[in-house]
């Protein structure tokens, strides 16, 4: 019985805040830890407004500021916080969980290695977001756009997850996969892409890649994180079942390059008013998850002997932004890294 299975998401932004009402509604017992004080108050009293692709509902929850306000064991909990404050949150977590409890990561990056020395490798649940959503102010959420999950665990029997499955598809229709750290993988990449150039140019996606340069950079991530993933040995999805990675970096021809630059052009013509989540962060003053994205592509690099200097670069640009060491602006674009390896790769063509 859904109402016998206790449920705890920690993290009350957009898509926590989303996830915890919308389970709540559908009949589980769901408990939120909220970082700041008035939003538990709003979630534990009014409720949360959720607004967008789903419809207008208003749900209250049990909501806390802390984890150790809360009472008992959970059989499922999301951890919906930023990277950065991951493995924390799990440390905490640990002694309300039950034996056979599903942890799962909720983060935009890979972070299933980090979550499972925490709470170990038959707990831990990777998932794919495929659904997008906003905080309007304090209480307000908006879903944005609809779409999937992508829940797998990285160790252990999938038939286990289906319950998880029926909680989720609460939200968005949900995927099992035998696979999902190639799932996230292949999310990962067009986050590396989107999110990081426009952290550095503070343009959104449509404007930003009408630019030749932004597209030879996004090109350029994918064509090291692909690099990244055959000495992995991933078999790396199509993300969103439409962009094959695969296919775009095949060929070293002329018409293989025009046939790439159009394929991007459309990406930025179909989400032209996307702003990348770090350059939001940045805006903030806070930190943004670029070890999680890049900085990842460029370790795994570095541990199977690939070059991913253009991934490299963006870490290192991006952590001196937010040192307010440079600034941001188009002229990023055109670091002598970018260009060099432009220059590199056209001679062949």
């Amino acid at each position: 019985m859904m109402e016998d299975m206790r449920i705890v998401i920690i993290g009350a932004g957009a898509i926590g805040g989303i996830s915890a009402a919308l389970i709540k509604q559908k009949g589980y017992d769901v408990s939120l830890v909220c970082k700041h004080q008035v939003i538990a108050d709003i979630a534990s009293g009014r409720g949360l407004h959720i607004k967008g692709v789903r419809g207008e509902h208003t749900v209250n929850m049990k909501a806390v500021t802390d984890l150790a306000e809360l009472q008992g064991v959970f059989d499922i909990a999301i951890i919906a916080t930023k990277e950065y404050d991951m493995q924390a949150c799990a440390k905490e977590l640990l002694s309300f969980l039950k034996e056979d409890s599903l942890v799962l990561s909720f983060q935009n990056g890979i972070c299933t290695d980090d979550l499972a020395a925490i709470v170990g490798r038959e707990r831990t649940v990777g998932c794919v977001i495929g659904w997008g959503a906003t905080m309007l102010e304090e209480g307000e959420l908006e879903m944005t756009s609809t779409g999937e999950f992508i829940i797998g665990r990285v160790e252990g029997d999938q038939s286990r997850l289906l319950e998880v499955k029926d909680a989720l598809d609460a939200i968005v229709p949900t995927e099992i996969s035998e696979d999902i750290t190639s799932e996230l993988y292949s999310k990962l990449i067009v986050n590396s892409c989107i999110t990081s150039l426009g952290a550095i140019c503070g343009l959104r996606l449509g404007k930003m890649l009408k630019m030749k340069q932004a597209r030879n950079i996004f090109i350029a991530i994918i064509k090291e994180a692909m690099e990244v993933a055959d000495a992995l040995g991933l078999k790396v999805p199509p993300f969103g079942g439409k962009l094959n990675y695969e296919n775009l970096v095949a060929g070293d021809g002329m018409v293989d390059s025009i046939r790439r630059h159009m394929v991007i052009s459309v990406v930025g013509l179909k989400y032209r008013s996307l702003k990348s989540s770090s350059l939001q962060s940045l805006e903030r003053g806070r930190p943004t998850e670029i070890d999680y994205f890049n900085g990842f592509i460029a370790r795994k690099g570095e541990e199977v002997g690939v070059d991913c200097s253009v991934n490299r670069r963006l870490v290192t640009m991006i952590k001196e932004i937010e040192g307010d060491k440079r600034s941001i602006k188009i002229d990023n674009l055109y670091d002598q890294t970018f260009m060099q390896r432009h220059e590199t790769e056209t001679k062949t063509i």
